[in-house]
């Protein structure tokens, strides 16, 4: 059986990525249980924390960023990875030229929201505690479309 890993990218993974591998661990993973899920950033920063507003961000609906430490996106995860699910239109961009071969694989996290453009989800590092609300909810409001598009996935692995 093929693993079922599920990837979330940002650039330094101490933010956006984090938060929608948490967030999706919290939200979605129970109805995906086949699916293991990670976050990596394309900046190559290792064993960093989350940042601060991030960890306050996902504190405020109950769920714990503490443990985090960030990774950078590698060969292997790369290889790894069934789905790679990115935060802007540059990191799509980045990770194609890095490895042309996961293209198939790439797609934009706000592309599972229905009800947004499709675009990119900011960077929020530096900005306020209100910015990362922001882009909490808009990473979650994709996160139940990713949920719904992994159903249709497994459905068409059967």
């Amino acid at each position: 059986m093929i693993e079922k890993l599920l990837v979330f990218v940002c650039t330094g993974n101490i933010c956006r990525s984090p938060m929608a591998e948490y967030m999706f661990r919290d939200h979605i993973q129970d109805t995906h249980p086949d699916w293991r899920v990670c976050s990596a950033g394309t900046l190559g920063l290792n064993r960093q924390p989350a940042s601060r507003f991030a960890v306050k961000a996902l504190k405020e609906i109950s769920i714990d960023l503490k443990p985090h430490r960030s990774q950078p996106v590698t060969r292997e995860l790369v290889d790894r990875a069934r789905l790679i699910v990115v935060m802007t239109s540059g990191h799509r961009d980045e990770l194609v030229e890095r490895y042309p071969e996961a293209a198939d694989k790439i797609r934009l996290l706000k592309s599972f929201d229905p009800a947004s453009d499709g675009g990119d989800v900011m960077d929020p590092i530096g900005l306020s505690l209100d910015v990362y609300r922001y882009i909490r909810d808009e990473i979650s409001n994709a996160l139940w479309g990713l949920g719904g598009y992994l159903t249709e996935e497994v459905m068409s692995d059967e």
